[in-house]
């Protein structure tokens, strides 16, 4: 007898529909699966013969084929346990035969029968939906992950039997309630609040410049300063996910199998804080199957490199491409994909090996050999992409323990919101949202400059020898400054302001 039930693979970020096809026909008995398997699909057949028996079932006394087609996309992951069981119980008349061809089965059973959540989830479940698909059903554990998909029943089941018991309608499972995004919205939360950063105003205001433009951001200071505290505030204060970009961000999470068991859409912008160590396949992405790697889970989001000139060169190298792009394709042997990769860079480092060269506090042990040795790890190219430099230097203890209230991530969000509508209604027909995906010619359009700050701009490109990009990058940021202070101009404030958030390169580079 011949089955049909329905599944979805994943291909990059999208997912794609896999007809699972059962015959079952005399013969030696045995579970055959084609149709271009992984490991662990093949091992799908042990997995789905103990949960069938487990569940009070019978495996059928026959030569079971089970075909997933098409047969030449490459099918990954245990997500196809669920429609293969069910397809089984089919082809041996267990089950009565009905068409399951229009309702999506997901999910990965125990040999219990129980079913346990799945990598992907989402992505699947949106192509679904987009493909005109109207009923889901999957584990109990991926159903808040799919709660804010509109248009489609979700029935989250905890076992096999109860799948069964939903399909002949005697126990069916209720669709769950999909929520609108505003309410899942409410969740979202700060890291970290900027009101437990005391002092350090200079860079609180290069961090409400950066995230008002969306712009690069490198922090240099004495080990116990604070960078990596103020950059742990910036998700807090960047404006929220919208829905498509919260979607876009859970996709990405949810095939990397980041997301816990029971989570739904992520609504706080990701913070992503890779090792020193970490290789360029760990953050562009790679592995045998074209992975994502750091960069894309960090999508609309935060990468923070702490103490950056102990990356490998060529790991920070390999983050120039992604940078521009805001897309990566990672290609392997087994799989090719394209990753979005736009995210805020965040970089701290110490001013030397030792970290207090130049320290109020105190001396520096280190040779000038040994700290231009470290500063050069850190290449030029890579430097021009970061927008804002800043020194951060160690707070004194009695600015900590005697200091006033601070501003609030809420109260510096405003602002920044404020500047980020300004920007969303300036390019709302040039395809960027914020300053810093400004190119050459929308920089000529909308970062007009007076007369007075054309020339201080120009005066300050001789004398610090700035490359052209470093140029647009100042350019960049006197347009958010400028969008901050509610202006349509850029002044001469403004472009000096901004040329101060270049100043690190001249004194430890040049």
């Amino acid at each position: 007898m011949l089955a049909r039930t329905l599944g979805y693979g994943l291909s990059g970020v999208s997912g794609f529909a896999v007809h699972v096809e059962v015959y079952a026909a005399g013969g030696l008995p045995v579970l055959e699966i084609i149709g271009l398997p992984d490991a662990s699909v093949k091992e799908s057949r042990d997995r789905v013969s103990a949960a069938i028996v487990n569940s009070g079932f019978s495996m059928p006394i026959a030569r079971v084929t089970v075909n997933l087609a098409p047969a030449d996309m490459r099918k990954e992951g245990p997500a196809f346990d669920l429609p293969i069981a069910v397809a089984v119980l089919m082809a041996s008349g267990q089950l009565e035969d009905m068409d399951l061809t229009q309702i999506l089965l997901l999910g990965e059973l125990s040999l219990d029968g129980t079913l346990q959540p799945v990598r992907g989830a989402l992505p699947m479940v949106i192509s679904a939906s987009e493909a005109g698909i109207g009923d889901v059903i999957l584990p109990a554990g991926n159903a808040e992950e799919v709660a804010c998909i509109q248009g489609i029943r979700v029935h989250p089941a905890k076992s096999l039997r109860a799948v069964i018991a939903h399909l002949k309608g005697r126990e069916p499972i209720a669709a769950q309630p999909q929520h609108a995004y505003r309410e899942i919205l409410q969740s979202a939360h700060p890291l970290v609040d900027m009101s437990q950063v005391h002092g350090q105003l200079g860079a609180k205001r290069a961090l409400e410049i950066a995230a008002a433009g969306g712009h690069n951001m490198l922090m240099i200071g004495v080990p116990g300063s604070g960078k990596t505290m103020l950059a742990r505030c910036l998700p807090g204060i960047l404006p929220p996910m919208t829905f498509e970009e919260a979607l876009e961000t859970t996709r990405i999470q949810s095939i990397a199998g980041k997301l816990m068991p029971g989570s739904g859409l992520m609504v706080t912008r990701p913070f992503c804080t890779p090792h020193h160590s970490a290789s360029v396949a760990s953050l562009i992405g790679g592995g045998a199957n074209a992975r994502p790697g750091e960069v894309s889970l960090a999508h609309n989001g935060v990468l923070f490199l702490d103490e950056l000139p102990e990356f490998s060169r060529n790991a920070l190298e390999a983050l120039r491409q992604p940078l521009e792009d805001g897309v990566v394709s990672v290609t392997r042997v087994r799989n090719q994909a394209q990753y979005q990769s736009s995210f805020m860079l965040v970089a701290s480092m110490n001013p030397c090996p030792c970290g207090y060269y130049g320290s109020k506090q105190r001396a520096c042990r280190c040779g000038q050999h040994e700290i231009r040795r470290y500063l050069d790890r850190v290449s030029g190219p890579l430097l021009d992409r970061i927008d804002i430099q800043i020194e951060v230097d160690a707070v004194p203890v009695k600015e900590i323990s005697v200091g006033g209230a601070a501003e609030s991530s809420a109260e510096v969000g405003q602002r920044v919101r404020r500047a980020r509508e300004i920007q969303q209604q300036r390019y709302h027909l040039d395809g960027i949202h914020c300053n810093a995906q400004l190119d050459a010619r929308l920089s000529k359009r909308y970062c007009a400059l007076t007369d007075e700050a054309a020339q201080v701009l120009h005066m300050a490109v001789d004398r610090m020898g700035m490359s052209m990009r470093a140029y647009g990058r100042v350019l960049k940021v006197a347009r958010t400054i400028a969008d901050l202070a509610g202006e349509e101009h850029i002044a001469t404030p403004h472009i000096a302001e901004a040329i101060q958030y270049r100043e690190l390169d001249g004194k430890y580079w040049r």
